[in-house]
């Protein structure tokens, strides 16, 4: 079990690899989620979908549904994929604080060039 929590939470070639895969087939999840909320909204304004915004002679149809789309892209991989992968990093892979930090580092070697002198 421990190799799959560091297969899971540890990146190489072959996790990149599979998130590329998985991220295809998501794309188009969220795709179609996005497509049938735009048409609900599409609805709710009276329209058959969003598609048919102009304004001033200029269709910005494109640009509304690709931030929209943006959006909920966005949404979805920071609450379903950003936020349970951190936490579950963080539980099985804690931090380890007990180290020297940075600056007592540095001094150390600052200490160390200044002795061999």
């Amino acid at each position: 079990m421990s190799g799959f929590k560091n297969f899971i939470l540890k990146g190489d070639l072959v996790d990149l690899a599979v998130a590329f895969i998985v991220g295809t087939s998501f794309a188009a999840v969220v795709k179609t989620f996005t497509d049938v909320l735009l048409a609900y909204i599409g609805k709710l304004g009276g329209a058959q979908e969003i598609g048919a915004m102009v304004i001033a002679d200029v269709d910005v149809a494109p640009f509304i549904n690709a931030v929209i789309a943006f959006v909920i892209l966005a949404a979805v991989l920071y609450f379903f994929v950003v936020t349970p992968y951190t936490k579950a990093k963080e539980r099985f892979f804690p931090i380890d604080a007990g180290g020297p930090t940075e600056i007592e580092l540095l001094t150390d070697i600052r200490n160390a060039l200044a002795t061999r002198d």
